[in-house]
């Protein structure tokens, strides 16, 4: 792999005093979809906002294209264009659809709003018809689009996608995947954090999968699905 985007050594967190993380070590290079797996409970979330600045680490090291973010306030790991799509999506749901978008530049990106709301639209057209709606009015994966546009409208260079696939039907999840390809393809690198295994592993170019607040398994999805013992004892499968 070329030098990673995002590297991870040694990190150690948690909150208060419950260790959470222990020990991770995680890369995800330029233009990369990374799959990071592993059921509820596993730290991916603690991982995440540790990553982002909103949880603090104990020790370790956190590098994003080369400079040191383990100590920064999350506005500035997100002015260098790391952004995260919460679990949960986590919108504003008394303010329209139009607004949450514009705060996905308030950090970043400003100065082309006008235009990167443009592309949101065209990405999300359903979006476009409800720009005056309430987001909290919107259908969950009309909410998911919204997230996932409001973190578009940032211009991350490494987008981390936090479970986005949860409590969708399937016919959306199908959706989702075909997007996440498509900014794959746009050069995007992509975190992808998610209990669908299967179809994160179809897309991915490599795979991480968390238990108990440690990495027990890193490589190529062909690699993990080779193994018996790595698919049923992480994976279900």
């Amino acid at each position: 792999m070329t030098t990673a985007l995002l590297a991870i050594q040694a990190l150690h967190g948690g909150h208060g005093r419950s260790q959470v993380l222990r020990g991770i070590d995680l890369q995800v290079g330029p233009g990369e979809i990374v799959a990071l797996l592993g059921s509820n409970g596993a730290g991916k979330s603690t991982l995440n906002n540790t990553v982002c600045g909103i949880v603090p680490a104990w020790s370790g090291q956190i590098r994003f294209d080369g400079r040191e973010i383990s100590r920064l306030h999350y506005r500035e790991i997100v002015r260098a264009g790391l952004i995260q799509v919460p679990e949960g999506r986590r919108i504003f749901p008394n303010l329209s659809v139009l607004d949450n978008l514009l705060l996905g530049s308030h950090a970043r990106a400003q100065a082309r709003r006008g235009r990167n709301l443009d592309q949101a639209f065209a990405t999300f057209p359903r979006l476009a018809q409800r720009r005056a709606q309430l987001a909290g009015s919107l259908s969950g994966g009309e909410q998911q689009m919204l997230a996932i546009g409001r973190g578009l409208m940032a211009e991350p260079r490494l987008l981390i996608l936090d479970e986005p696939s949860l409590g969708l039907s399937p016919l959306l999840v199908e959706e989702l995947f075909a997007l996440i390809q498509r900014l794959h393809r746009d050069g995007l690198a992509l975190l992808l954090v998610e209990q669908n295994v299967a179809q994160s592993l179809e897309i991915a170019d490599r795979a991480y999968v968390m238990e108990n607040g440690s990495i027990r398994f890193s490589g190529r999805p062909a690699e993990l699905l080779a193994s018996d013992s790595l698919r049923q004892a992480y994976l279900g499968l």
